[in-house]
């Protein structure tokens, strides 16, 4: 076994090249070293705590080896346009972990100290590591079911959703109910055992919300923090933590379901931070330095951004979680707003794109669904190689995840520097000749500076309207998360060009050549 001195001091590298690692990520051209460094840090710490302490290597081996597989697996098989849904499931791992670990400290402290009175900032440790942890595990499993769309739904689902949906909500049914019972019958096992019930049932509704969900939320947060204060006065009753536990998955899933996709780049950045603060949690359950620190780390820079993203969208975290955005009673009606919608075509666009000197394009999550990112490079390529300039305007919460557009044009190759933010973007856009917006609605809707009782009003929005010429390309006329029409749709400068998002690309492309 290592020294104590080695452990700490290799604990201390691995936090500031932890700290370096997560500066470097603030820029695109330094995130690469910022992530081989994070990584540096985290074999580093990994390696010295399996090397300080007698622990059975057959199944750390054994976990190491079926983690790395499906690490790699999943790395190499997601498509970037699925990077929400793989972000949303790793915080969810990393919250089952917290709770795993804290809860098997907290048995073996509880055999260790028998007769003798627990440690109060182990025993307060482990309840937020279970009640954080379980909320992340299962409000991150909630996120990825709604990005990949399988649960609140009315659609039909592909087979391979079935199985996710319905193969996990009777796992945590029937692995509740089994563990009550093996356990022993009492009111916490009842208690516990109702919370994995009312967990599946929930996860097959296929309504976001439902009456009293607000209710329901409430009354199993006051659960829970009550259940963790018996925790403290009686740690060595453990189903008491695993009672606790449920009741907290079942407000991660209340809490993650009924938010829009719209909301989903607060609710990654926010079940990060949350999973950040469950490992925090943990390190002082079984006092370990590192995590603490990196677990500290993570759980901060995701408050930061999730602030970020609030503000964003105008909006605060409480109307994020608790609020419900759509039409109101004065919302205009869809068919009076674009009585003047003027539709388009490629070779039109072609001819408008002949002329013009400044184009801004403004991908959405229509591009994202599309996958058309590639297709939109070339089209910016071609348009600079007749000597037009492109830029993208990239508002923060367009997609589904914090830097979603981002990184699909990543992913295409496109040059960082032509990603310009909203707010750098939007005092020169009225010197714009055409801005083509990809699938996006509510980020460049003008209802928001103009309606104070819209849904969306205050909400910082590209200035699309202020090109001299706009085009949208959209399937069809349907609305945004917010549910209210966009005037911008029919301007009179603008023209709606009614396609998906990579066909209308690749048949403007081929106009543009043929012109």
């Amino acid at each position: 076994m290592l020294s104590m001195n080695l452990v700490n001091y290799s604990y201390l590298i691995a936090a500031v090249l932890f700290i370096l690692g997560l500066k470097g990520l603030t820029h695109p051209r330094s995130a690469v070293r910022g992530n081989r460094l994070a990584a540096l840090a985290m074999l580093i710490a990994t390696v010295v705590t399996l090397l300080s302490g007698d622990f059975e290597f057959k199944y750390i081996i054994i976990g190491i080896a079926v983690g790395t597989i499906i690490g790699v697996v999943a790395a190499m098989k997601v498509k970037m346009t699925s990077m929400p849904e793989m972000v949303g499931l790793f915080n969810g791992f990393g919250g089952g972990a917290s709770v795993l670990v804290a809860g098997a400290a907290l048995i073996s402290a509880m055999a260790l100290a028998a007769g003798h009175e627990a440690n109060t900032q182990m025993k307060v440790a482990t309840v937020a590591s279970g009640i954080i942890g379980s909320i992340t595990f299962f409000g991150s499993y909630v996120a990825f079911g709604k990005l990949a769309e399988f649960l609140a739904v009315k659609w039909k689902l592909h087979l391979w959703q079935k199985i996710i949906k319905y193969g996990f909500s009777l796992a945590v049914i029937a692995g509740g109910i089994w563990f009550g019972i093996a356990s022993g019958i009492t009111p916490y096992s009842i208690g516990m055992m109702a919370s994995a019930v009312l967990i599946g049932l929930v996860l097959w509704i296929k309504n976001a919300r439902f009456p009293g969900m607000d209710a329901l939320k409430i009354v199993a947060a006051i659960l829970a923090v009550g259940l963790g204060v018996m925790v403290v006065l009686n740690p060595g009753n453990s189903m008491l933590f695993w009672t606790m536990v449920g009741v907290a998955g079942l407000l991660g899933v209340l809490l993650t379901l009924s938010i829009g996709g719209a909301d989903m780049p607060v609710v990654i950045a926010l079940l990060n931070s949350y999973s950040g603060l469950a490992a925090a949690a943990t390190g002082f359950v079984i006092n370990n330095n590192v995590l603490i620190i990196a677990g500290s780390l993570v759980g901060a820079s995701g408050v930061i951004l999730t602030k970020i993203m609030c503000k964003a969208m105008n909006r605060s975290l409480v109307n994020v979680l608790f609020g419900v955005m759509g039409p109101t009673s004065d919302t205009p009606d869809a068919d009076e707003v674009y009585k003047t919608v003027k539709s388009t075509s490629a070779d039109e666009i072609a001819m408008m794109l002949d002329t013009a000197q400044r184009v801004v394009i403004v991908p959405g999550y229509g591009m994202a669904v599309s996958q058309a990112q590639h297709a939109v490079r070339d089209l910016a390529n071609l348009l600079e190689s007749r000597g037009v300039s492109v830029e993208f305007a990239i508002h923060p919460v367009a997609g589904r995840m914090p830097g979603h557009m981002n990184v699909l044009l990543a992913e295409a190759n496109v040059d960082y520097d032509k990603l310009i933010e909203m707010d750098h973007i939007n005092p020169t856009m009225e010197t714009v000749d055409v801005a083509i917006v990809i699938g996006a609605n509510d980020v460049v809707n003008p209802v928001a500076k103009t309606d104070p009782g819209s849904p969306i009003a205050g909400m910082p929005i590209i200035d699309v309207d202020k090109a001299r010429t706009v085009v949208i390309i959209k399937r069809s006329l349907s609305p945004g998360f917010a549910g209210i029409p966009n005037p911008l749709f029919a301007a009179e400068k603008t023209l709606m060009f009614f396609n998906d998002g990579k066909k209308a690309i690749l048949e403007l492309i081929e106009a543009i050549k043929e012109s």
